[in-house]
């Protein structure tokens, strides 16, 4: 049974259930991470002024994004380890976001690729895009995506060079894993990861690894497989944006826009969205948070862009927040990987159905019935 009643209960399980290299890599930032701290009181100080007397209900937490239907303004966001904290985490993530009527955005550094999670789902599929230095690699791969059914693109652009996570090197958290006797022994003390994840990978098939790598390229956590590595191109440009609109003809999103201007010249190249996000605070310490930069990009694309808002939403308020700033859905990723670790698909739809239940209270008092009247006019000055 799940019976957790926030996020913060969701945080607790997962740290209890996971091995430290792999909590740390979904939990934690950058340098002192400062960023997310930030991220968090930028939430906080921003303040709802209810109108009174508008009716309770009914309430309805629905909407459009590209045109279909959302149960609630969400879309699981694009993570790495969704496969990590349960055995092909990213199946059971899609599953449980189809249930709850929400998006799911499968990720380049996924471990179950974009086939077998299409084929053992009914999600609303997006796909999240690393360009690789090897741009026809890269292109075969948003080949793929579109046969296996996404229509929405996602192009990350706020990584062109590694963030500086000490932790990772710390606790040995790579592709592939490099072994102390500290994190060996933290592994181990965790054995029911040890027998219902990693194990069920031995057993049926090998150790894990990033599943749409092209299998010259792919390596496991315990080090096997191909010795060659496989980068994200450092040089990436507005050029890449401009080819990318060239040969996708869905939905193109760009995600890690922090600045008006930069949304501007994403209308200029034909984009049809943007998330707005520092990556969760996980890049740069220092950027500022989303929830302060939503608001000029929302009167700078003024209608002519999709804008979407993520890192570190943790509440239904949060979201409430974001949609009256002018956001129309939000990306939200840990809390899903928590709920994950918790118990799969179960736990994951635990987590849609707690956010939608925090949004409609939310809603309920603060006068707004639908998603339409959450507008500017319900946050105070």
């Amino acid at each position: 049974m799940i019976d957790a009643l926030n996020f913060a209960d969701l945080r607790r399980s997962a740290r209890r259930t996971l091995p430290r290299a792999i909590f740390e890599y979904i939990d934690r930032g950058t340098e002192d991470e400062s960023g997310m701290a930030h991220n968090r009181r930028a939430f906080e100080q921003k303040r709802i002024a209810p109108r009174i007397l508008q009716g309770a209900s009914p309430r309805s937490t629905s909407t459009q994004l590209f045109g279909k239907t959302l149960q609630i303004p969400i879309v699981v966001a694009p993570t790495a380890c969704a496969g990590l904290v349960w055995y092909k985490g990213e199946i059971a993530l899609a599953k449980a976001a189809a249930q709850a009527g929400i998006a799911f955005c499968a990720a380049t550094e996924a471990i179950t690729c974009v086939e077998e999670i299409a084929a053992n789902s009914r999600a609303n599929l997006w796909f999240q895009l690393y360009l690789w230095e090897h741009q026809a690699m890269s292109e075969a791969l948003v080949e793929r995506a579109r046969q296996s059914g996404a229509e929405t693109l996602v192009l990350t652009v706020d990584t062109p060079v590694y963030a500086n996570r000490e932790y990772n090197v710390r606790n040995g958290m790579g592709m592939p894993f490099k072994y102390s006797v500290r994190n060996t022994l933290d592994v181990m003390c965790h054995p029911h990861w040890l027998a219902k994840v990693l194990g069920r990978y031995m057993i049926n098939g090998g150790a894990p690894s990033f599943a749409n790598y092209p299998q010259a390229y792919r390596q496991t956590i315990l080090g096997g497989g191909s010795k060659q590595r496989l980068e994200h191109t450092p040089q990436l440009t507005w050029a890449h944006v401009a080819r990318l609109r060239e040969i996708w003809k869905g939905n193109l999103v760009l995600k890690g826009i922090v600045r008006a201007d930069d949304a501007l010249r994403a209308i200029d190249h034909g984009v049809d969205g943007v998330v707005v996000s520092n990556h969760g605070a996980r890049n740069l310490d220092s950027a500022v948070a989303p929830i302060d930069a939503l608001p000029a990009i929302v009167e700078a694309a003024a209608g002519r862009l999709t804008v979407l808002m993520d890192s570190n939403i943790q509440r239904g308020s949060d979201i409430f927040k974001a949609l009256a700033l002018g956001a129309q859905a939000v990306m939200v990723g840990r809390a899903f990987l928590y709920g994950t670790a918790m118990g799969g698909e179960a736990g994951a739809l635990h987590t849609a159905r707690m956010l939608r239940r925090e949004l409609d209270l939310t809603m309920g008092n603060s006068g707004a019935r639908n998603i339409v009247d959450i507008d500017g006019g319900l946050m105070a000055p």
